[in-house]
């Protein structure tokens, strides 16, 4: 029996019977877009900003994570242990770590926030900034109980890698500035796990050796009932510690932030000098430390300067002292000249007067000092003179004569060059003031010309008036006028 044709009306191959074709519901459709983003995707990290944040009265956390193209749906519950929920503000650049899922009832898919950090932060910084307000609080950084460095250090010690960059730093730099600076040195680790316990420990150790009391260092002390008893000073050993290390990245320089380093430093008894990476590098052991350094370099030439700049001070010394005597004589030349120009300006009288009492003053005195002198040495060689001749020490004797009398002759020159140079300064002065003298001026052929009544000065001829009478001395004499107009 043949098949019936198709007809022209069967539109089956176009619309599928209910057998044929898998028709889902819209929950179980979001149900598979669920387990499959759960499963493909799951826990993952997302950058982006914060906005939208709604903070609901059950407690738990809305907002919207955002870049420049796309937005996501997060959302933190009351009960997740997220640490850091404080930075989740409105326009703040995060990285999240949540899983991805799908909200069923709106068909939104969302992610569940398990940790949340500072964009480009990272958690070693968010740990860091938590140890040191926990340590400020604490005191660990107070400035006041910060301990001076002792100027001139004999020990040290040292608490860094055997193989690293920052002991050569440190020891080139110690032979260059203080080679006699002797080194108690703790090698340990300062990266990867476990450092920070070994730092810890080699800083405990120093701190053994530092209390150890040297048996030399012992005193008799006499108690009050009279016995002596042995006491020992309370000195130590060591005189610093210096904790450091060469430059590298947060994670490198980790184990200067753990807590049991930043201990150890608050317990030393020894001052500690922290010098961990490079310059802009800021540890817990800085804060912690008595004294920070920028590098390992910069360490030690803190614990150099004293004897480095008492060394450098004595090299320096003589040229600083010949260059201040010479200030000295420059300031000294300078006043002599003000002195000199002092006295130019002044009357010559009065001061020739007090030169010449001056000059009798010394006289006498040089007088006085040298008779004086005279019957001392006198007596003086009478008397060994006198003892000489009673244990008869001949060639002795000679030889002291021969010294006395050197010893007279240049006493003599000395006494009348004094004398000659004090006349020959006399001599000057009276020159100079002969030269000043108004007298001398008339001398030369010059005039004076005074008002007869007031015997005022005349200096302009517009001063005279007709019928004045006016008074002209001359080197001899006077001659009386009156002006005609």
């Amino acid at each position: 029996m043949a098949r019936n044709p198709k007809s022209q009306w069967d539109f089956g191959e176009l619309f599928p019977t209910e057998t044929t074709r898998r028709v889902l519901t819209v929950s179980e459709l979001t149900s598979q877009v669920k387990r499959l983003l759960e499963k493909e995707i799951g826990l993952v990290w997302v950058t982006g900003e914060v906005t939208n944040l709604r903070v609901q009265s059950s407690g738990h956390i809305y907002f919207t994570l955002k870049d420049a193209n796309s937005q996501l749906s997060c959302v933190l519950f009351r009960g997740e242990a997220v640490v850091n929920r404080e930075v989740l503000q409105d326009g703040q650049k995060l990285l999240v770590q949540g899983d991805l899922t799908v909200y069923e009832p709106r068909g939104q898919y969302q992610l569940i926030v398990r940790a949340v950090e500072l964009q480009g932060v990272g958690a070693l910084q968010l740990a860091f900034e938590r140890l040191k307000r926990k340590l400020q609080a604490e005191g660990l950084f107070a400035p006041e109980r910060k301990r001076s460095l002792p100027k001139y250090p004999q020990r040290i010690g040292l608490v860094t890698s055997p193989t690293g960059a920052a002991i050569r730093d440190v020891l080139h730099v110690i032979q260059r500035r203080n080679p006699n600076l002797e080194i108690i040195f703790v090698p340990c680790r300062v990266q990867g796990e476990g450092a920070a316990e070994e730092i810890a420990a080699a800083i405990r150790r120093l701190n053994e050796f530092a209390q150890f009391v040297e048996p030399l260092n012992r005193l008799i002390v006499e108690s009050e009932d009279g016995s002596t008893v042995q006491r020992f000073n309370d000195s130590t050993r060591l005189d610093l510690i210096l904790v450091t290390r060469g430059g590298g990245s947060l994670e490198d320089l980790w184990a200067f932030n753990e807590e049991v380093v930043a201990r150890a430093i608050f317990e030393s008894v020894v001052p500690v000098v922290s010098a961990v990476g490079h310059e802009i590098d800021f540890t817990i052991s800085d804060f912690v430390a008595d004294v920070r350094a920028a590098t390992p370099s910069a360490a030690a030439e803190i614990i150099t300067e004293g004897v480095f700049a008492s060394r450098q001070f004595v090299a320096e010394a003589p040229g600083w002292m010949g260059q201040r005597i010479h200030q000295r004589l420059g300031r000294e030349r300078e006043n002599l000249e003000q002195l000199t120009e002092r006295i130019a300006r002044s009357h010559p009288k009065r001061r020739l007067n007090e030169k010449l009492q001056l000059l009798d003053d010394l006289q006498s005195g040089l007088l006085r000092g040298v008779k004086y002198r005279w019957r001392e040495c006198r007596t003086v060689w009478h008397d060994v003179g006198h003892r000489l001749l009673r244990v008869r020490p001949g060639q002795f004797l000679a030889r002291r004569l021969e010294s006395w009398r050197e010893l007279d002759r240049r006493l003599c020159e000395r006494t009348h060059q004094g004398v000659k140079d004090s006349q020959n300064r006399f001599v000057t002065l009276e020159a100079r003031l002969r030269l000043l003298s108004p007298t001398n001026v008339l001398e030369r052929g010059y005039s004076v010309t005074f008002d007869a009544e007031t015997g005022q000065v005349i200096r302009d001829a517009t001063e005279v008036k007709q019928g004045q009478r006016l008074k002209t001395r001359l080197k001899k004499g006077e001659i009386r006028s009156v002006a005609e107009g």
